[in-house]
């Protein structure tokens, strides 16, 4: 069983047990999040399909950790006039695990 979801702008293909980065969700480790918007639920032999989101379908999962992405550095150069800009990002995530899909 699978199910397709919406989270952070993103749509992720989730099944139960998977641990997936999802963009920073406001809870803490350890704490269940549902994740609501859910576009798609796939069981053996049957689908579901939303028109765009399925009502009354969720997803649950724990929180495993709150994190950062790697450090991107954005260099921005004007030739010959001594302009030069450097500026780091790191991405905030969350890692959850998907415990169970409810369609």
């Amino acid at each position: 069983m699978y199910a397709i979801v919406m989270t952070g702008g993103k749509q992720l293909k989730v099944a139960k047990g998977d641990e997936i980065a999802v963009e920073k969700l406001d809870a803490k480790v350890g704490e269940s999040v549902v994740l609501d918007k859910v576009l798609l639920v796939a069981a053996e032999g049957s689908l579901k399909i939303g028109t765009p989101l399925l009502k009354g379908a969720s997803v649950t999962a724990e929180i495993l950790q709150q994190d950062k992405g790697p450090k991107m550095i954005a260099f921005k150069k004007r030739r010959r006039q001594n302009s030069r800009r450097k500026i780091g990002h790191r991405q905030p995530f969350t890692l959850v695990r998907v415990t169970g899909i409810k369609a």
